[in-house]
């Protein structure tokens, strides 16, 4: 049973920075894609980065250049930090893992809890 835990949320003012983490229980991190989503309140699920077993990026256009995914393949974790926050980056952050690098929610196997990004104003 494949397990994903986020961990690294919590409550930032406006303009400073978070960095979420991502365990795997076992191995998945080296095979997979991992990604990053997140849900705003009233709002559906939307992509946010991933990242594939090579390095291979891809992030949404609303934290380009904020954001950066990376991966210790050695340690089964992936990382999403992203600086400049704003208010409308608060949400559920969840963190996903599948094949290929892809921005489409549906390709993602397993998914962890998800860890709360709060910004305040």
């Amino acid at each position: 049973q494949v397990q994903l835990v986020e961990s690294g949320g919590g409550l930032v003012q406006a303009g400073g920075s978070v960095r979420l983490s991502c365990s795997a229980s076992i191995q998945t991190v080296k095979s997979y894609t991992m990604g990053w989503f997140r849900q705003a309140p009233g709002k559906e699920r939307e992509f946010v980065a991933a990242i594939t077993r090579i390095m291979r990026t891809l992030y949404a256009d609303s934290v380009k250049g904020r954001g950066t995914i990376s991966r210790e393949n050695n340690k089964d974790t992936v990382y999403f930090e992203m600086s400049g926050l704003k208010v409308e980056d608060t949400g559920v952050y969840y963190c996903a893992a599948g094949v290929p690098l892809n921005d489409e929610e549906n390709k993602y196997t397993y998914w962890g809890q998800g860890t709360q990004v709060t910004v305040s104003s």
